[in-house]
């Protein structure tokens, strides 16, 4: 007894063919190859955040420190316990290391972050140095050293 279904009498077939599988991987491929660069450069552009977040809490703690003391903190003081430091061993995901640099530190400062040894950050060629003032001046530049503020502090 013949089993057909249809009218050409063709059994009915289950699964897949291997070239349909060939063109669902290429075309998963695809969009994979389309896709990942840009979530990378999401991942890289919300991981700023650590720097930024840092460098704002750093100079809130100046501010503090400025007021009890007379002067800023210096950069040897970044990491000891107040009251006679600020208390910042990098920042709160370790994706920067804070630094504080200033001609005179009764004057001024400015903190800086740069990514950290080992850091995903290191790969971010467009925000590889922060800083921010007394003055609450945002700087941000590229690898080549020109400015990319704007891009960076968004």
């Amino acid at each position: 007894m013949n089993r057909s279904l249809g009218v050409s009498g063709a059994r009915r077939r289950r699964g897949f063919s291997l070239v349909e599988l060939l063109i669902v991987i290429g075309i998963v491929g695809i969009l994979a190859a389309i896709a990942y660069p840009g979530y990378r450069s999401f991942i890289r552009r919300a991981a700023r955040t650590d720097a930024t977040v840092a460098l704002l809490r750093v100079a809130a703690a100046q501010e503090r420190f400025y007021l009890q003391n007379n002067t800023y903190a210096s950069n040897a003081q970044l990491a000891t316990a107040a009251p006679g430091g600020l208390g910042f061993t990098g920042t709160e995901r370790r994706y920067y290391t804070l630094s504080i640099e200033s001609a005179g530190l009764t004057t001024g400062f400015t903190v800086v972050a740069v990514p950290a040894a080992g850091s995903p950050q290191l790969d971010d060629k467009d925000c590889a140095r922060f800083t921010l003032t007394e003055a609450q001046l945002k700087g941000a530049t590229k690898t080549a050293g020109t400015d990319n503020t704007v891009t960076c502090w968004r």
